[in-house]
Parts: C-alpha cells; structure tokens; sequence
C-alpha cells in the first residue's frame, strides 16, 4: 500500500478489480509509468470506472475543440482552483498535444497573457466562469463564444470538460493527490 501519493488507501495491483488493474496496466504501457490519480480512484473502483467514464466521454471524443484546446480547459480551470496535481498532469499534455513547453505554464498562471488565440481565450473565459461562477453564466456568455465560431454543441464541451475537472479538482486537493515526477519534465524537453 502506497500511502504517499494520498491521504486515503491506495491498493496494491493485485488486490484491484480486474478491469481497474487491467485498465492501469494498459496506462501504464503506454505512458512508461501509471499517474497517480489511477492509484488513488482504485481504493473505490465504482467511482473509478464512473470517473474515467467520463473523463474519455469528455476528452477523448471528436469535437469542434481539439484535445490540446481541451488540456488548456483542464490547466486554467485547474489553476484557478489551486489544484497541484491537474496543473502538473494537464500541464505535461498540454505541453505534448499542443507541442509547446510554454504554453502549459502560461495558460497555468494567466492563461488573459498566454499566447494563444482570441478564440481560445474566450474559451478559456467562459471555462472560468463554469468552475467559478457558474450561477453567473448568461445569455451573454454564449453570444461571446459564438462570436468566435463556437457551436452549441462546442459550447457544451467547453462547459462540460470546466465542469468535469472542477470536480476532478476538488477531489484530488481534497485526497492531497501528489503528481508524479514523470510529468514535471513531460514535453518540455525535446526526446533525445
């Protein structure tokens, strides 16, 4: 049991579900290493089949946004919200789908200063406001993003991706889920 990387149990491999270990050992494969947020969601594998559920149903599917735009949701939202581990993970795909070590750490800190586009900003804008505010949301807020060509059902992935990692957010600040070393570095550096 690995008790470092969260305030609550982690199980070993062997005592997950199948389909839990099966889906971390898949992870694991292909990310040279298994994030710790699968580590930390197996000690209550109906939640962590839910959780990921979601999570691919949001960021893995085709859509008006692509998926380095979805990460940029994922790190502002998430740094608003003062999550450690979002920013690092998110900020370390970011880095790889959008193919700039910058732009993860900007969006991070003042995505208003990042370099990215009026579009994106504007998505970003409305993200805040769905993890922050978003009993202040409004006809007005819609109107700004289809200014910029977003459709209604991009509008929904904007919200729905904030909304998701809002949550995503609060439980990782609430079990004090570390990040692992592997994504400090992630995308920063070209591979050797």
């Amino acid at each position: 049991m690995n008790s470092s990387i969260s305030r609550f149990p982690v199980p070993a491999l062997d005592e997950m579900p199948a389909d839990v270990r099966s889906r971390i050992l898949e992870v694991q494969e292909k990310a040279g290493f298994v994030p710790n947020v699968f580590l930390t969601l197996a000690h209550r594998p109906d939640e962590f089949r839910a959780f990921f559920a979601y999570h691919d149903a949001l960021m893995e599917k085709e859509s008006g946004l692509s998926k380095a735009e979805r990460e940029m949701i994922v790190v502002a939202t998430s740094g608003a919200n003062q999550c450690q581990y979002c920013v690092v993970a998110h900020g370390a795909i970011l880095r790889v789908r959008a193919r700039n070590p910058l732009l993860a750490d900007q969006v991070a800190v003042n995505y208003r200063k990042a370099d990215i586009t009026p579009r994106q900003r504007a998505m970003l804008e409305f993200s805040l406001k769905v993890a922050l505010h978003s009993a202040e949301i409004g006809d007005a807020d819609f109107a700004a993003l289809r200014e910029h060509g977003f459709s209604d059902q991009d509008i929904w992935d904007v919200g729905a991706v904030a909304a998701f990692f809002a949550m995503s957010n609060r439980l990782a600040n609430m079990s004090s889920m570390r990040p692992n070393e592997e994504f400090f570095l992630m995308g920063r550096l070209p591979k050797g």
